[in-house]
């Protein structure tokens, strides 16, 4: 159905997207998720043209879209699009809401636009406000509303801007609800969504974006349970960080010590978890050779409440926790007995320990 290749959009000196090349068949359901700011609404809106792409081509059922000659409207026709704002005529009725375009644009006459628009808001369980206003609806009735009205124009694909995302939290389930009836009825969707659960359970495949790029892709399955690349994990995982660097061996112990404690307040870490952490910040550091380059991350993963230390040495091969490597073992069996585990590997030129703090 959508074929883009090495799509880009520039807004001046700003690169929104770059080298974007993805196939989406027809009958799937893609989710895009990923932080904002890193081009998901850009890249829908430049599907449908909303937006008009700095370079690349995209292919609408074989269809270029971005050729001079190509019958631009009637492609766009076959895409609706429903946006956070709900976008409705304010003065109409919500029944001549869903039939306006298919009178003007497809030639409906007025009763067979009718029966199809009173089909439609049955079938997203509004059929008995067809002859309320817009503002006499709440803003999860206003989206389904938006929804009907694009299925009325009878598109082949349907494109969601982030469509819960101006909802109140009661309101998001019925409107994800008639999305789940069009995803089981073989609808083509490309759906922007923040809703995690849903987008695991109802999609053909997500796209992770970050950077401006489709960064991963993959089934639900993979994405939301073994990501491949460290963004994407950090996404899924909702995981919090904090990076210190080390310079020398005559670095301020109680700078970091600081901001380890700030850090912990602010994710509302027990006493005895902040204790522990500072522990063993202070313990990896006192069997380290080399301080010429050390790194340290502390992250917190807001999904399933782990905690990890990560330190990064530059220098030649040493494995603190190796048997018999240090005279004085005392500060490994501390760190070891505060951590559920522990490992070493080298990698580029740096010793890379790792540890999973005990919660």
């Amino acid at each position: 159905m959508i074929t883009v290749k090495s799509l880009s959009k520039h807004f001046g000196d700003l690169v929104v997207l770059k080298d974007i090349s993805v196939e989406i068949n027809k009958g799937e359901v893609i989710s895009i998720i990923g932080p904002s700011g890193t081009g998901k609404s850009t890249f829908l809106r430049c599907l449908n043209l909303l937006e008009t792409p700095t370079g690349g081509e995209i292919f609408i059922d074989g269809e270029p879209l971005l050729d001079k000659n190509t019958n631009v409207p009637k492609i766009r026709q076959k895409m609706g699009m429903v946006f956070q704002s709900f976008n409705l005529y304010a003065h109409l009725t919500v029944l001549e809401n869903l039939t306006i375009g298919p009178i003007k644009l497809l030639g409906r006459g007025k009763n067979d636009a009718d029966r199809k628009a009173i089909e439609l808001l049955k079938l997203v369980g509004l059929a008995e406000k067809a002859g309320n206003f817009p503002d006499e609806l709440s803003g999860g009735q206003k989206q389904r509303v938006a929804i009907a009205r694009c299925m009325a124009m009878e598109p082949e694909i349907l494109l969601f801007d982030e469509p819960t995302s101006a909802l109140d939290p009661t309101m998001v389930s019925e409107v994800l609800a008639v999305i789940r009836r069009l995803a089981k009825e073989g609808m083509t969707m490309v759906i922007v969504t923040h809703e995690m659960e849903f987008a695991r359970n109802m999609s053909s495949r997500i796209f992770y974006m970050d950077e401006g790029i489709i960064y991963e892709e993959g089934t639900p399955q993979q994405i939301f349970g073994n990501p491949l690349r460290e963004k994407t994990r950090a996404f899924i995982h909702r995981i919090r960080s904090l990076h210190y660097h080390i310079a020398s061996r005559d670095y301020d112990l109680y700078a970091l010590q600081s901001e380890m404690e700030a850090f912990c307040d602010k994710h509302l870490f027990t006493k005895e978890i902040k204790r522990a952490i500072l522990l063993i910040t202070e313990e990896i550091l006192g069997v380290q050779q080399e301080f010429s380059d050390i790194d340290l991350s502390l992250s917190y993963s807001e999904k399933d409440g782990g905690i990890e230390l990560v330190c990064e040495n530059t220098g030649k091969p040493f494995n603190p926790f190796a048997e018999g490597v240090l005279e004085d073992d005392l500060g490994v069996t501390l760190i070891k007995s505060r951590c559920n585990n522990v490992s070493y590997q080298y990698e580029n030129g740096k010793n890379i320990l790792t540890l999973d703090v005990k919660v």
